[in-house]
């Protein structure tokens, strides 16, 4: 694989911004990575699939690469991996703040497009995050559900009226909602109102202290039909714990 760190200038958030991509490539004399077959494979098919990879609320676009073995994962399935930097946003246009939300929903698929080989087709393109990322990430898919043929959420945090109702958010809240959760940016009001909903991957810690609202959100996901699955297993809202359920997550994505 190659792991690019691209520098570039936003025009939703109006300012520089950094991604991080991981991108297949196949090898024969790298020592210590299993025979790159899916690379090959995939560039024998045309562009590889594509996961947009969203951090958590303390971290930024390196946190996947530095905490977790994200690119030898996605070797062994010749899968380009796009983790993009938020700030602390929940991926919304901040109402104080920055675009984030139509950074990542609309300008960053296209950037990406333009700047990797990559595919653009909706049924090779997925987006996972952790905790604000699982946020971020199923709101990607909630809305949008017509550009992603998966989404999975890792500890994320699901529940944002929940949130928003934390004293010791209220800086946060305030920022980016202004203090109040609209429809359009609350999950259960999401899953209500989408017309269809690709298949979703929805995990946590037991010891997490958003283990009630992803355990909520399954509830709804479940009672609304949706093609979910559940992997609520022992740990802590913690980097051992998302290193390895995003292996899990990987080999659960349905790449063609």
């Amino acid at each position: 694989m190659a792991v690019l760190t691209c520098d570039l200038f936003s025009d939703s958030l109006a300012r520089g911004t950094t991604i991080t991509v991981v991108l297949p490539q196949s090898t024969e004399e790298q020592i210590g990575v299993e025979a790159l077959e899916a690379v090959e494979e995939v560039e024998n098919a045309g562009p590889p699939p594509v996961l947009y990879l969203l951090h958590g609320l303390s971290d930024d676009h390196t946190a996947w690469t530095r905490y977790t073995s994200i690119e030898r994962y996605a070797t062994q399935r010749g899968l380009a991996v796009v983790m993009p930097a938020a700030d602390r946003s929940f991926y919304a246009n901040e109402a104080h703040g920055h675009r984030y939300w139509d950074w990542v929903s609309e300008e960053l698929p296209r950037v990406v497009g333009e700047f990797f080989r990559v595919s653009q087709a909706p049924e090779d393109t997925f987006v996972a995050g952790l905790s604000m990322g699982g946020y971020g990430a199923l709101k990607l898919a909630l809305t949008h559900p017509d550009r992603y043929a998966a989404a999975a959420s890792l500890s994320g945090a699901l529940d944002v009226a929940f949130i928003a109702g934390q004293p010791d958010r209220d800086e946060l809240v305030g920022r980016v909602w202004d203090h109040e959760i609209t429809p359009e940016n609350d999950l259960f009001a999401l899953l209500e109102a989408a017309p269809s909903v690709p298949p979703l991957h929805v995990s946590c810690g037991t010891e997490d202290w958003l283990l009630r609202a992803n355990r909520r959100f399954l509830a709804a996901a479940e009672a609304r039909g949706v093609d979910v699955t559940a992997d609520l297993r022992p740990g802590g809202h913690e980097w051992a714990l998302w290193d390895a359920v995003v292996q899990d997550v990987i080999a659960w994505l349905p790449l063609r």
